[in-house]
């Protein structure tokens, strides 16, 4: 992260109307960076902060501390038993959020301008001082068990845990961060402190504010929010190439209709040819009425509901992913409508009615994510994350027009490769021969 002290203004277009709105980015005395919307019309804050490392730092044989622990941050903290920190915060008016991600733990706060103080000291209890009371660990345990006996009843958790564990093993996308049933009924109080001093490290944050505050008012606070810190932390995992190969494997569960997750290697977030493959996937399986998959396997043949295709760029791999449900006696004709149509467009590329909708689909619908401060502060916090400046967000629809036809069609030749599609079928799937 940059640690020099600078303020950079840029303008944010958040709505069809195109109201613009300042991004600061300035470097906190303490040596966080910030970005920060100021909006003076309404007495109301909105803060997000995202911690590099996530469930990828739960170390060997304890799969699920982290999930478990950042669930335990609003269970008491301080002087404050979990009901007493229930009350406070309800006193506040403030929301707070707790979120563990394969590769980051994400933290919101919302609150009034009057509360701000009072409210970013009840949330700095919790990151610094959560008490970990026995009666609390053993609820959110047992929240959490049932959520995982309940996964391994579904076959969409089934198709998706078998699939990431085939394609990443040991590492950490190979299994669900969650936990299991085995290593999270082991998961002790030692466990869990050693998780939080692990996960939430002072140099891995990202921070963005958006509401009633100005940038010197929250330099006071990031700095007195994130004081107690550790600095450092255990070393962030390496990067994993995607370990399947082309073929089909079957998980048999009793169930009238057959759940598919299906996929390949994909594409990084940096690569120059990125937003030509992102609106490849919106023709070819993602949301908006260009979808040719939903055309082909829905409409045409009434073999699903639903089908849907999305590019999963993560921190150390990514995957070109798919999904849809059909039933068992129809599955292997879905499936082979979906091998034609990545082959089609492979081969073919798509047409410029087919680019332009989906261009005009991709560029209509940006502004509208920005609906809120807190959806504000989410996004920018996530560009942080991912290396992107903050004129990205009214640079990015120029991007998406840039595309050419030609861009696509040669996207398509390198990243469509139907040969090398996995899926994972779970059901009962008639006439679908399993290659492992």
């Amino acid at each position: 992260m940059i640690r020099a002290v600078f303020t950079c203004i840029c303008c944010l277009w958040v709505s069809s109307v195109s109201a613009q709105v300042a991004v600061q980015e300035f470097s906190t005395p303490g040596g966080t960076d910030v970005w920060l919307v100021e909006e003076h019309s309404i007495p109301f804050v909105a803060l997000e902060i995202l911690i590099d490392g996530g469930s990828a730092l739960d170390l060997p044989g304890k799969r699920g501390a982290t999930n478990m622990m950042i669930g335990l941050l609003e269970e008491g903290a301080g002087d404050l038993d979990a009901q007493a920190f229930q009350r406070r915060r309800e006193e506040l008016a403030a929301s707070f959020g707790f979120r563990t991600f394969d590769d980051s733990v994400n933290i919101s706060a919302q609150f009034l301008t009057e509360n701000r103080d009072d409210a970013i000291a009840l949330l700095a209890t919790a990151l610094n001082a959560p008490r970990f009371d026995d009666d609390a660990i053993e609820r959110v345990r047992a929240q959490i068990l049932t959520s995982i006996r309940s996964d391994e009843k579904r076959p969409n958790s089934i198709a998706g845990d078998t699939f990431f564990a085939a394609a990443f093993g040991d590492h950490h996308y190979g299994s669900d961060q969650g936990g299991t049933i085995e290593t999270v009924s082991a998961i002790t109080r030692d466990d869990l402190i050693a998780a939080h001093r692990n996960a939430l490290v002072g140099s891995r944050v990202y921070v963005s504010v958006v509401g009633d505050i100005t940038a010197d008012e929250v330099s006071v606070l990031i700095d007195r929010l994130l004081a107690d810190l550790p600095q450092d932390g255990p070393d962030l995992p390496g990067r994993v190439d995607f370990g399947l190969t082309g073929g089909v494997t079957v998980i048999p569960f009793d169930t009238p209709q057959s759940v598919a997750i299906f996929g390949h290697s994909g594409i990084k977030r940096d690569d120059e040819d990125f937003f030509a493959a992102y609106i490849l996937n919106t023709i070819l399986g993602g949301n908006g009425p260009q979808s040719i998959l939903m055309e082909e396997v829905r409409e045409k043949r009434g073999l699903t509901y639903g089908i849907y295709t999305n590019l999963l760029t993560r921190d150390h791999t990514e995957v070109y992913l798919g999904s849809f449900a059909s039933s068992n006696d129809r599955i292997a004709e879905a499936i082979e409508v979906v091998r034609a149509e990545w082959e089609r467009i492979a081969t073919q590329g798509v047409t410029q009615e087919q680019l332009d909708i989906a261009k005009t689909y991709l560029t209509g619908e940006y502004p509208l994510r920005f609906d809120g401060n807190g959806d504000i502060a989410d996004i920018l916090v996530g560009m942080q994350a991912i290396g992107l400046p903050a004129e990205y967000v009214f640079e990015r629809n120029e991007y998406i027009n840039a595309v050419t036809l030609a861009d696509v069609a040669r996207v398509a030749r390198d990243l469509l490769r139907p040969e090398d599609l996995h899926f994972v079928v779970v059901g009962q799937p008639v006439g679908l021969t399993a290659t492992e």
